[in-house]
């Protein structure tokens, strides 16, 4: 069975521990790092785990560290376990969650050969019904790729992508369930105004975004097609459409994903220098 190191039990690193040990992970093979005793207690009580708050001897002699830290704070974290990952009997391959921080940067705090993977999760993993992108360093081979694939399966949807996209990924799967909590916030406002109790609103909107998102992942037809669809001539659904087009929708998204995948450029380039200056 896989050995897996956990770093950081947050949101994120509880929702994978979650994900692995419902898919029949035992959990006497996951090893979770806090830095806060309390929190490494509480998933002690709840997976029955093991945790640590000493990061290198929570990596000794496991096959897979995941990092589910802050963008900040990885590089620091990762250089400070370079020595244990040397020291494994077997090649360990990290896997670091954080935006913004490329392949390029994680590589150079650690030893030559060491197999890196760069993961965009999204918080809909926490129902295990996340999407993650994975984009693999240069020395990962197929084997260890299939092996992270499926940890990442537990908890939703993985797919390979070249690095160089990872910034519009930010846009498009990372921060898009931001979009459409506020899509679904105005149309419970919207709703209210209509007359319809918030309850009742929020059930309406909700339930209609999950049905749509399945009707999406299980048709074989585009997007536009299932759309039109709705849309009967002269109808309530088109006279909708018409007024979001007409107020922009659309452009808004174009404008809405460049600025994220600008952003998420620009830390990268951020982190990118911070590490070239510490290593002056």
């Amino acid at each position: 069975m896989t050995k897996i190191a956990v770093i950081g039990g947050g949101k994120i690193g509880e929702a994978l521990i979650s994900g692995l040990v419902a898919g029949g992970h035992s959990p006497k093979d996951i090893h979770v790092a806090n830095r806060r005793p309390e929190r490494g207690k509480e998933l002690v009580e709840t997976y029955a785990i093991t945790d640590y708050t000493d990061v290198n001897q929570c990596i000794e002699d496991v096959d897979v560290v995941f990092m589910c830290v802050k963008p900040k704070d990885t590089l620091s974290i990762l250089a400070s376990m370079s020595d244990t990952l040397d020291n494994n009997a077997e090649d360990t391959t990290v896997i670091s969650m954080a935006a913004g921080v490329t392949l390029k940067s994680l590589e150079e705090v650690v030893s030559a050969g060491t197999p890196i993977v760069r993961v965009m999760p999204n918080t809909p993993m926490l129902v295990r019904r996340g999407t993650s992108v994975m984009s693999p360093g240069r020395f990962v081979g197929e084997e260890q790729l299939e092996q992270i694939k499926g940890l990442l399966g537990t908890v939703g949807d993985v797919f390979v992508v070249d690095e160089s996209h990872m910034d519009a990924v930010v846009a498009m799967s990372g921060s898009s369930p931001a979009y459409f909590f506020l899509f679904v916030e105005a149309m419970i406002d919207a709703g209210i105004n209509l007359g319809l109790p918030r309850a009742v609103a929020k059930e309406l909107a909700v339930s209609s975004l999950v049905g749509s998102g399945h009707l999406m992942q299980e048709s074989c037809e585009e997007p536009a097609v299932l759309r039109a669809n709705v849309s009967s001539p002269g109808g309530t659904t088109i006279r909708a459409i018409r007024e979001l087009e007409q107020s922009g929708l659309r452009g808004m998204v174009y404008r809405a994903t460049e600025k994220c995948a600008q952003r998420s450029n620009e830390l990268g380039a951020v982190k990118a220098s911070a590490v070239e200056d510490e290593a002056e």
